[in-house]
């Protein structure tokens, strides 16, 4: 039998629907002070339906959009825990209407938010384009080094 929307979870209950242990609940309640679940005695947990929508966002915020804990913590400060638990909802941050650039941009530079292709990965057959001669040599340059670096990383192993 599955609980109403309104009733309170229990820890296990949470770590099952957000997919993570316990433990990190328990984490993210010591970095996260807007997460606060009633306690009861014995130091049962029990999370309001509110608590969960939080969590929800945080938790797609540090995995699906790839923050770090502090970014997260900024993030709750700066736009409240409204704007968390609507990135949750939403899967995605949601545009703020009428912010200027660098305000916008602040929580987006806490992390890396496209992760790189593995080596493997197929090239993706882009447009060609028209490049300068500076343009090209500035390339051809920046893809030596690339190609060196990685050589340091594989061992001299290139693909």
């Amino acid at each position: 039998m599955e609980k109403a929307p309104e009733a309170f979870r229990t820890i296990s209950e949470v770590a099952e629907d957000l997919d993570v242990p316990q433990h990190v609940l328990r984490f993210w309640e010591g970095k996260f002070s807007h997460v606060k679940p009633m306690k009861r005695a014995g130091g049962r947990r029990y999370y309001r339906p509110n608590d969960l929508e939080l969590l929800r966002g945080i938790r797609h915020l540090l995995y699906g959009e790839g923050y770090t804990i502090k970014g997260v913590q900024r993030i709750l400060r700066e736009q409240g825990t409204g704007y968390v638990t609507e990135a949750g909802k939403q899967k995605a941050l949601p545009q703020q209407a009428g912010a200027d650039a660098e305000t916008a941009a602040a929580p987006q530079q806490a992390a890396p938010r496209v992760p790189p292709p593995p080596p493997s990965a197929p090239q993706e057959n882009l447009p060609a384009t028209a490049l300068k001669g500076s343009d090209l040599q500035i390339l051809s340059g920046v893809l030596k080094e690339l190609s060196a670096i990685k050589g340091m990383l594989t061992g001299g192993k290139q693909s």
